[in-house]
């Protein structure tokens, strides 16, 4: 199997495959490590832990509580050559809406096949739209990367070729919200703006980190905030309590406890902050496998070598102050208290991700503070 530059297969073999439903142990193994080979020449490639891909597909998963979703592979000549997943949520307040995802292709014919089962699928369930990629839901993994093909991607963010955005615009997808990725030093120093903002909001603000012997109810005033500061943002699905507490206490075991911060106005939590270390540099040389030894390398990388960079994927101010005076401090000091700790630990490099391109908002806050947009991601939809 020959290929261009950009890791198509070449013209002359791109031959419709044959597309096969995902039913069995096997062959969610074969959807994983899909990407294996056709990624196996681009150096910023990062393969995800496969036990972690495995979970999010589990029958018991706290996902398949409100969701339904499909999987498929593309074969060709023995081989598989793509991937797709469909979804359709049920905390989704758009009726009609179901989402496409986790799609991987050697090929434009490989792609356009993926992508009319997935639609066929969806359409068959009821759904007149179609939105993707989501891998599996808005608060996972979100848009496909057309810009910043050059650099790996950070924990829970994905990678792609660069030729998938025109092959989903030559089957009929239409971009409809851009994100962006921001990278920041944590070892900036904080504009006088900010820091006179969060001298007058000092008498009435708290911020303090995660409690982890009241776990469970941290979970749920983090829930509370998140719920009501972005249920007017675009995609906004509300954190479903069961699974977002199983989030919690999975993420508990990674994390210091001053990688979240909450902030309280008058005793009252109204922000909140979460960091994470960016497991995928730690996992780089994995493979994604952690047997026999990977268990231990990654948790001594995490736990004592710390990695040196680090993902922000959850913000939040309750909307009560977002349009305030109060709004930009609080979100100033929630980033000031965590980039405190990361920078201690030797942390030398923050992604802030995603941010909507339209939230002004918040791309002034992070570029007053020296966040320079490095990656971009675009989230498709189609009519059915």
């Amino acid at each position: 199997m020959t290929r261009d530059a950009g890791g198509r297969v070449t013209e002359r073999e791109q031959a419709v495959p044959d597309v096969v439903p995902v039913m069995s142990r096997g062959q969610l193994d074969d959807f994983i490590r899909c990407p294996q080979a056709l990624y196996r020449d681009d150096p910023a490639w990062i393969a995800p832990l496969a036990v972690e891909q495995r979970s999010r597909f589990a029958p018991d998963s706290h996902y398949a509580s409100h969701a339904r979703w499909q999987a498929w592979t593309a074969h060709r000549q023995g081989q598989v050559v793509g991937r797709i997943s469909a979804q359709i949520d049920q905390l989704e307040p758009q009726a009609g809406l179901g989402y496409f995802g986790m799609l991987e292709a050697d090929s434009e014919a490989t792609l356009q096949q993926l992508l009319a089962t997935a639609s066929d699928w969806l359409r068959s369930q009821g759904m007149q739209r179609v939105r993707g990629p989501l891998n599996l839901h808005i608060n996972d993994e979100v848009g496909l990367l057309v810009a910043g093909f050059e650099t790996p991607p950070s924990v829970m963010m994905g990678h792609a070729k660069p030729w998938y955005g025109d092959a989903l615009e030559a089957a009929g997808f239409v971009g409809v919200r851009e994100l962006l990725a921001y990278r920041i030093r944590p070892d900036f120093t904080a504009p006088r703006v900010m820091t006179r903002l969060a001298r007058h909001a000092a008498p009435r603000v708290t911020v303090r980190t995660l409690r982890r012997r009241q776990l469970m109810a941290e979970a749920d005033t983090l829930r509370e905030i998140f719920n009501d500061a972005w249920a007017d943002n675009w995609g906004f699905v509300p954190l479903d309590r069961e699974e977002w507490r199983h989030t919690v206490s999975s993420l508990a075991k990674l994390l210091p406890a001053d990688y979240l911060q909450i902030a309280e106005v008058d005793g009252e939590p109204v922000a909140f902050i979460v960091a994470l270390p960016n497991i995928n540099e730690a996992a780089r040389d994995l493979n994604g496998r952690l047997l026999p030894f990977g268990w231990a390398k990654l948790l001594w990388r995490l736990k004592v070598r710390h990695p040196r960079s680090a993902r922000v994927p959850l913000m939040g101010v309750k909307q009560a102050f977002q349009h305030s005076r109060l709004g930009p401090a609080l979100a100033f000091m929630v980033i000031d208290a965590v980039r405190k700790p990361l920078h201690a630990r030797g942390v030398t490099e923050v992604e802030m991700s995603w941010i909507l391109e339209d939230n002004d908002g918040m791309r002034n806050i992070i570029e007053t503070i020296g966040g320079e947009a490095y990656k971009r991601y675009r989230v498709y939809e189609k009519d059915l």
